[in-house]
Formats: structure tokens, sequence, C-alpha cells
């Protein structure tokens, strides 16, 4: 098994509380918050727990944004639980295409996310937990949530070896990879996240995290491949929901406030005005593929052509998403030019995904509909190209 995962049990804490919500009380867990409409006021002193009731990625994303973007944090931390269906989650600066096997995720129904911390690419199901902590810009410190991890899962089991590491990552006897860490660092406030691997997909998370194209060029963040290891495999009574209270009580304890663990739900305008348009931009094709560095790709592949194979190469420069340069070489006898140029330029400027090609195979076939052999031959190409997306 190589990278990391996040999610959790299905089962709730015993600790867990839902919170009626009315406009009056309107989140009285959010501090005060800094919304532009709805002006919800401040009555909970300390640290806060939170634990998300969706497993939808996106909107747990957005949870994480609206907070940082909203909450004032000053003596008043928060502790947010939460956990995904199956997903994909890259950095705010990588290439997915560089980072996970598309093809798969799609054939699988594997959502793929884009975050706004930095880091690399980890794989996200439920059993897994994801855990965000969110402090003051000048009380941020990574170093000390691994420490409290370290301390809540000794304290229910002592025997653990569980070290953090100066890549702020947690290693599980010195070499397995339980916990992987990003973070985004604002002007007033901060949050760091952190995975914590409970019962994960192994074999899933290693073929999903394994990037078949070949050919590609890029100045993205890459990430660093690890052995990795589920605590459940060291110790079957270490379940979701087992971690989630301990460090609840560790938290707890560490900002001196109650330990019960408040659920929310993030599809709530009332608790959360605007949310719901942050988890759309989320979703969003610009955010997900278009905000991808800059990169290139030069690969080749062969195609039957009587008893040989011919060779075709294929030039691409993308820049956000889209295709910027083309140059697909074919042997003339195979491809004529005027045909390969006009390939070439029916790809400039569309997004770099197999639907795009589809599309523009269909419109191609239109130009050519009498020649049978020419359409044939388009297919084979768009095919090949589609697959190193």
């Amino acid at each position: 098994m190589t990278a990391v995962a996040h999610t959790w049990d299905v089962r709730l804490p015993s600790t867990c509380m839902l919170i009626p919500f009315s406009r009056k009380n309107c989140f009285q867990l959010l501090y005060n918050l800094k919304v532009p409409a709805a002006g919800f006021k401040n009555t909970v002193k300390g640290a806060l727990i939170l634990q998300s009731i969706s497993n939808d990625v996106y909107q747990n994303l957005a949870v994480e944004d609206w907070i940082h973007d909203h909450m004032t944090l000053d003596n008043k931390p928060v502790l947010f639980f939460w956990r995904n269906s199956p997903s994909v989650v890259i950095g705010r600066h990588q290439n997915p295409w560089q980072e996970c096997n598309l093809n798969l995720m799609r054939e699988e129904g594997v959502k793929l996310a884009r975050r706004r911390s930095g880091g690399g690419t980890v794989y996200h199901d439920m059993g897994n937990i994801n855990l965000t902590f969110f402090t003051t810009k000048k009380k941020y410190d990574r170093m000390e949530n691994l420490k409290l991890l370290v301390r809540a899962l000794n304290a229910i089991q002592p025997q653990l070896d569980v070290q953090p590491t100066k890549r702020f990552d947690l290693l599980l006897d010195g070499q397995f990879k339980i916990s992987g860490t990003a973070s985004k660092i604002g002007r007033m406030t901060a949050y760091h996240h952190c995975t914590l691997l409970c019962s994960t997909d192994g074999t899933l998370l290693s073929s999903l995290l394994k990037s078949p194209y070949q050919g590609i060029r890029s100045n993205a963040t890459a990430s660093i491949p690890s052995s990795v290891r589920n605590l459940l495999e060291k110790d079957p009574t270490l379940t979701c929901e087992v971690l989630i209270n301990a460090i609840a009580v560790e938290y707890a304890a560490y900002h001196q406030t109650d330990n019960h663990i408040i659920l929310i739900n993030p599809k709530d305008e009332t608790q959360f005005p605007g949310i719901n348009s942050k988890a759309k931009e989320l979703q969003t094709w610009e955010w997900i593929y278009g905000k991808t560095p800059k990169f290139s790709v030069n690969t080749s592949f062969n195609v039957s052509h009587g008893q040989s194979h011919l060779e075709i190469k294929v030039f691409l420069d993308i820049k956000n998403g889209r295709i910027e340069i083309c140059n697909i070489e074919a042997p003339d006898h195979w491809l004529p030019l005027e045909i390969r140029d006009k390939l070439n330029s029916s790809f400039i400027g569309s997004k770099f995904c197999p639907a795009e090609v589809t599309m523009l195979t269909n419109i191609l076939h239109r130009t050519c509909a009498e020649d049978g052999e020419l359409q044939s031959k388009w297919n084979i190409l768009c095919e090949k190209i589609k697959g190193i997306m």
C-alpha cells in the first residue's frame, strides 16, 4: 500500500449531540462570525469540537473554507471531524493526471476533489478519520496537533508506537504512515488538516494513487509515495468510533473545554450562510482540472497498418486544463498532412478530457461523412488520445 487515505466509521460517537438551530440561537458554536448578511453572535466560550453528518467530499471541504473565511478564532480554536465516501483529494498545486488513475476513478465512481491547501494526494473512504485543527495564525502549530493525536492514541492503547516526523506525518512502528498533513495559512486564521488511517481499502488506495499516464512534464507539486497501514490491523479494537472519542477527549482536556462533539450539517444555509455556493465551486471542472499548473504531454503509440505497426507521436501543451498547443505526427501515407492539421487545430482550446475528445470526434465525423476509412483513423487517434486523459 502506498500513499495515505481519509475516512471513518459509519457509527456516531456516543458523545455526539445534534443541536437544534433557530434564527434566535443560530449557531451558537460559530463565534463572532464574519458573515456578510446573517451576522450571528457568539455565546460559546472556549474550544469547539464539530463533526459533519455528510460524507460528501465537496461539502466537507466547503465547511473548511467557510470556517476559515467567516470565523474569528481568538482563544476559540475548533477541531472538525469529517469523513467522505470514496474520493481522491489532490493538493492546491497538484496535477491530477500525474497523481492518480483518472480512468479507474471514473470506472469505480470515485470522486476527484482539489482542496485549497497544499500538500500531496490522499485517498478518502469510510475507513479513515479526517481532522481539521482551526486556530489563529499566531497559534498555528502542526507539531502540537500531532502530539495531541499521539497522546490520544496512547491513552487507549499504550503499546502503540506512533511518532510524528519532521514532515508532519505520523508513523506507526517507525515505518508505516498512518497520517498525512496539509495546511492553509491565511492573513488572520489558519488550519491544519490531517488523516488517520483506521480501516481504509488499501487495495483501492494503491490502485487509484498510481498514475498510468506517460510523458507528462510538469512543475506541479508531486506526492511522495509511502508505505501505509491501518490502525485496525494493529489492534482490532481501534475502530473509528473509539479513535474519534479518544481524540475529542484529549482535545477537550488540552483546551479545558467540554468534550461533546456537535454534529453539523454542511448543507444547512441557516448555519453556514453561502456554504452551498462554496461546495458548488469545488465541484466545477474549472476548479478541479482548470487550476492544474501548466504542463505538457509528450508521448507516442502504435497503430496497426496492414501487417505492420506505425508510430503516432503526440505533443500537447495544457494551460488552465485546456489544450494550448497540439501536434499529432503520423506518416503521410496513413494520414495526409492537411487532415492532421485539421485534427490539430480542432483540439486547440478544448478541455483536456475524454468527453471533449468524444465531442470533437463526432464533429469531425460530420465533416467527412462519406469517408469511412478516414473516420476509422480519426476514431483510432481519438481513442488513443483519450487514453492519456
